[in-house]
């Protein structure tokens, strides 16, 4: 195990406060109840990520650094972790509780976040490794906050062993 959930996040619709839940389904398209799962996201089918997930850490960093305190939620991100550098996610499948899911990209801040928050400075301040990142659900399930982020096998292409795929078809 490498990581823990500290807390899972959601909201029904774009602009609304994020509430604190103890558990979680995640569903194919998101988290049960979340905006984006829901269609009712501020970027819903446009820019969407079905799951997000920043580091306790990062926030930790905003509030030592900007004087500005995301623990409530406003950060915008569903799965709050700890002790994992979430962009190790990235291009990997990882499992929390009985869901999977794969790390897809950086999630970088942008300026409706600053707007919800209602507080200047929230985007600088998610901006870098500080952000997050998104994440697709693989296989549905429940997780809940305390349990562990078990990290699988890599999804990112590898040019090399196509190469040699392809040689090995040509012979």
């Amino acid at each position: 195990m490498t990581g823990t959930v500290e807390r899972i996040w959601v909201t029904e619709a774009e602009g609304e406060p994020m509430e604190a839940v103890e558990s979680v389904r995640a569903v194919p398209g998101g988290l049960e109840g979340d905006r984006y799962c829901r269609g009712t996201g501020y970027y819903s089918g446009f820019d969407e990520c079905e799951v997000t997930l920043i580091e306790a850490e990062a926030i930790g960093r905003i509030r030592d650094r900007h004087d500005i305190d995301l623990t409530d939620g406003r950060h915008r991100r569903n799965v709050v972790t700890r002790g994992v550098d979430v962009h190790d996610l990235l291009d990997r499948r990882f499992g929390i509780g009985d869901a999977t899911f794969e790390g897809t990209r950086p999630r970088p801040p942008c300026a409706h976040v600053e707007q919800v928050a209602d507080e200047e400075g929230v985007a600088k301040s998610l901006s870098g490794d500080r952000g997050g990142i998104c994440a697709r659900v693989v296989d549905g399930g429940e997780f809940a906050a305390g349990d562990g982020i078990e990290i699988g096998e890599s999804t990112a292409p590898d040019p090399d062993g196509l190469a040699e795929a392809i040689k090995e078809r040509r012979s």
